[in-house]
């Protein structure tokens, strides 16, 4: 009789044991096998994005916008020969050919929509016309991303599909994508599906088609050059020499031809209409090194770090009557760009950051000379950017996109992976905040930032956890609380913007001070992420 009824309750639990369970939610289905069909999952992503970035079309938008405008005016009312040295307006055109080139096809529509978007002499112009059509060229244009993390996901092995699916998902709706080209204003998305396309040749070992897109991104925008060293040793030693170790010169004339017919093609239109003085004019524009080491407010990298040090030392020797020169006491703080000057520690050169993150990078480039096969590439890739991103000269906070977005790419590869990838994402992101100047604007990032991660992407990172080792498992704990502190740290960057902590104690003259711990405290997060990557990367 016991036993009935024991085995009764058994059969009780169970049953409201399996009620109880939260049901799960389907794992993506397995995608088309042409490319140009796309799944229901993935339309439903593509559709959700876009829906989402069109209802934003009347958010703030920075100077940036105007500074796009103009280049459409530019492209479009002058000669090819007089497109960098136009100074009409302050935002003069300083991006590489072929972005120029962008500009011009865009202007093509845009004097359909409304000639008055490329007068050159209206400056300013912020109809809703002008404003609905530059929006809408930021969506249509980062369709190039869509299509690469897409196609990234349906040939990736490891991880499986549904858990790159959500990768590539994580990477369309990327928070700092929104921030700073669907909010702030710029094509960012494009550009950066340039770089996974090139990313994907790389895996498909198709050497060839991976030269040329890059080539082809270093001539829309050349902040990318910071990538260029990974590349010139992958593509050097896995495509040049035989698995015997033989150097076969002819695929090296072959990358050269590549790299050379694309920037023929990029520069070789203005050397025709304005003869090769046109070379130096642009290379002036795209390398302006009269500008300070710090942006305005300072990205979030090592100099923001020796900043601060040098502000909090200028302070204390000011109160013990010391003299510092008057440049220096203003110059690193001011919310400006110019020269900085800094009043106790030594000043920093551009050939002091251009050696630091050379040999940094030197470092990086020598493991993957012995091992440069494509996962140690990516890897190299994003330490590059990262590496550039920390030491590097006048560095925008817009720079972080460089290395979060390919990071993403590899965030299920292992635990460490996971956690760089975690800490770098949150700190990161969180240092684009000072772009959103609207409250509003903050409040739709912090909808888009909180909603739980799906869970079957944390079930394929935990993996490597299940096996770590005790000796491991103590170094993951350490590393947790690390890693904690810092996530943890962003509610009072929050904070800290919001002026609810700094704002009723600062003077006047330390308007600037909310922005600059914002830059402090994110600084600490992606430099620990760097750090944890570096180990990783040399470790293995």
């Amino acid at each position: 009789m016991s036993a009935s009824a024991s085995s009764h309750r058994s059969r009780v639990r169970s049953s409201t044991s399996r009620r109880s369970a939260p049901p799960v939610p389907p794992l993506p289905a397995p995608p088309p096998s042409r490319f140009s069909l796309l799944s229901t999952s993935e339309t439903s992503a593509v559709v959700l994005s876009t829906v989402f970035k069109v209802l934003l079309f009347q958010a703030y938008h920075s100077t940036d916008f105007e500074v796009h405008r103009n280049w459409l005016a530019i492209t479009h009312s002058l000669p090819l020969s007089k497109w960098y040295y136009d100074t009409t307006s302050e935002w003069t055109l300083d991006y590489p050919p072929f972005f120029a080139y962008f500009e011009r096809c865009l202007a093509g529509f845009a004097y359909i929509v409304d000639p008055k978007i490329v007068e050159l002499t209206n400056l300013g112009y912020s109809e809703w016309s002008v404003v609905a059509f530059q929006r809408s060229t930021v969506i249509v244009s980062e369709l190039v991303l869509v299509a690469a993390v897409l196609q990234w996901a349906r040939r990736s092995q490891k991880p499986d599909y549904p858990t790159a699916f959500i990768i590539a998902v994580s990477i369309i709706l990327h928070p700092g994508l929104i921030i700073v080209d669907h909010i702030h204003f710029q094509y960012n998305g494009m550009l950066l599906g340039i770089l996974l396309w090139s990313v994907l040749a790389a895996r498909a070992d198709n050497m060839y088609a991976c030269a040329a897109l890059f080539a082809t991104l270093l001539n829309f925008k050349h902040i990318f050059i910071y990538l260029a060293p990974p590349y010139i040793v992958f593509l050097f030693r896995r495509h040049c020499f035989t698995s015997n170790g033989a150097f076969q010169f002819d695929r090296l004339v072959e990358l050269g031809l590549i790299v050379v017919s694309v920037c023929a093609v990029s520069f070789g239109p203005f050397i025709l209409a304005g003869g090769f003085s046109q070379i130096p004019q642009i290379i002036s524009r795209l390398f302006p090194f009269q500008r300070g080491l710090n942006h305005a407010y300072w990205a979030a990298n090592v100099w923001a770090l020796v900043s601060a040090v040098d502000r909090v030392l200028v302070r204390y020797l000011i109160k013990r009557g010391w003299p510092i020169a008057p440049e220096a006491l203003t110059s690193a703080s001011r919310g400006l760009i110019g020269e900085t000057t800094f009043g106790v520690l030594p000043s920093v050169t551009p050939g002091i950051t251009f050696s630091l993150t050379l040999g940094f990078c030197l470092i990086f480039l020598t493991k993957l000379w012995f091992d440069p096969s494509y996962r140690r590439f990516l890897d190299a890739v994003v330490l590059s950017a990262m590496t550039s991103f920390l030491w590097g000269w006048h560095v925008h906070e817009k720079a972080v996109l460089l290395f979060l977005v390919p990071l993403g790419l590899t965030a299920v590869e292992d635990d460490n992976h996971l956690r760089a990838y975690t800490v770098a994402s949150c700190a990161g992101i969180y240092s684009l905040f000072p772009l959103l100047i609207k409250p509003a604007d903050v409040g739709i990032i912090h909808s888009w930032i909180f909603p739980p991660p799906p869970h079957w992407f944390w079930e394929e990172a935990s993996k490597t956890v299940a096996n770590a080792t005790m000796s491991a498992a103590a170094e993951t704990c350490t590393q947790s609380v690390i890693d904690g502190v810092v996530e943890a740290g962003c509610s009072l960057v929050e904070a800290v913007m919001e002026d609810k902590v700094v704002q009723p104690v600062v003077e006047a003259s330390m308007e600037f001070l909310p922005l600059m711990l914002t830059s402090l405290y994110c600084s600490v997060g992606i430099v620990w992420a760097w750090l944890r990557l570096s180990w990783g990367y040399l470790r293995t």
